[in-house]
């Protein structure tokens, strides 16, 4: 058994989130990954400004429906001078709540950005540039 985690967001997903096929629209997944990985990056580095510049390795392996609700955990894996590294994976609950399962996974790149938008560094305490945790 694993342990329990705690996520970083978690939200149940509804009618207005679905495509043609009557599942969760992949869009918006990925809008929820990358709040949950800008939050992540909160956590980890403090109160900067980040933008998004990368989504890289994302993989839908399963639907998500209507009801179901739906867990984004996040996990720091590189911090650089401006930038930080960010991997999510998402697991649904199926509304009847007899079973959860992974649906997507993802890494997602952001950058701590000053007034004017440029990249700016991160004092993050004893963090070195490009540390791999």
């Amino acid at each position: 058994m694993r342990e329990p985690r705690d996520p970083s967001l978690r939200v149940t997903l509804l009618p207005r989130d679905t495509n043609k096929h009557g599942t969760i629209f992949g869009g918006i997944i990925l809008s929820y990954i990358d709040l949950a990985g800008a939050v992540q990056a909160r956590k980890t580095c403090g109160p900067y400004n980040f933008v998004t510049v990368a989504m890289d390795k994302v993989v839908f392996h399963k639907p998500v429906f209507v009801g179901d609700v739906v867990s984004f955990y996040a996990e720091t894996v590189r911090v650089g001078r401006t930038s930080i590294t960010i991997k999510l994976e998402v697991e649904a609950t199926r509304s009847d709540g007899r079973e959860t399962v992974k649906v997507t996974e993802a890494e997602v790149v952001f950058v701590a950005v000053d007034k004017d938008w440029k990249p700016t560094p991160m004092a993050i305490g004893n963090w070195g540039s490009g540390q791999t945790i």
